[in-house]
């Protein structure tokens, strides 16, 4: 009981859970929208469609802690390639994960490169699973693109896009090699997630056992909350 109220009175734990909640919001959102958009571009069948799926889902199959070292290279303000592909002169551009107001964002576009893919793919199955007599329809009632998308194509999607930002919200609390790989929490705890305070505390030479375990059970009773509010909006749209 002593490690709960020492969780929930210090102040810097605090400020990590909203780190934690600035990036799951931020992450799964701009995930959500691009998965979905790449799924919408990618519906229909053209001549290499599925070699340019294929190459857009390799990202989600490698291994985070890979892909957190790889883009530490690519965010290199001296060699790096990403401030060359935004048009800085090498050498001239910020230095991403050395930035306090820009460490978060090199974090959540990593993240969105690496799973934006897998929303993609539960997207594309529910699109896949539209009968075609339903767009058929709405063009027979000269019925516009919006009201063909907001009417048709997204409550039908709804269901799978929904599981789709679950299971994403879920994994996102739990990010760690990640962002172990790219900031180890820094600069200035800017990016230090729960996931990266577990660690301090029960191994990096704190071995806090029993503070880490309290906060790990209050980590996991958020996420059960979290979830069960997904899921019953998930049976609400099944109803409807």
């Amino acid at each position: 009981l002593q490690n709960y109220s020492d969780i929930l009175n210090d102040p810097e734990l605090w400020l990590y859970f909203q780190n934690t909640g600035r990036y799951v919001v931020l992450s799964v959102g701009l995930q959500t929208v691009m998965g979905f958009a790449m799924a919408l571009l990618l519906r229909r069948q053209f001549k290499g469609s599925g070699l340019i799926t294929t190459l857009i889902l390799i990202p989600m199959m490698c291994s985070p802690i890979v892909v957190g070292l790889f883009w530490k290279l690519m965010y290199n303000p001296g060699f790096g390639l990403f401030n060359f592909l935004l048009g800085y002169a090498p050498g001239k551009g910020p230095d991403w994960l050395a930035s306090q107001s820009l460490a978060m964002w090199a974090v959540v576009i990593v993240d969105i490169w690496m799973w934006s893919p897998y929303v993609m793919l539960l997207c594309l199955a529910g699109l896949s699973a539209i009968p075609d007599y339903l767009y058929e329809a709405a063009e027979i009632d000269r019925a516009n693109w919006f009201y063909t998308f907001w009417r048709i194509t997204l409550p039908q999607v709804a269901p799978l896009l929904l599981i789709a930002v679950l299971f994403r919200t879920i994994e996102a609390f739990k990010t760690f090699d990640l962002v172990q790989g790219l900031t180890s929490g820094g600069p200035g705890h800017a990016t230090e997630l729960v996931a990266i305070t577990l660690f301090r505390l029960a191994f990096e030479g704190q071995f806090n056992t029993g503070k880490s375990s309290a906060l790990a059970y209050i980590v996991l009773v958020i996420i059960t909350g979290v979830s069960n509010v997904y899921v019953k909006y998930l049976n609400q749209i099944k109803e409807r």
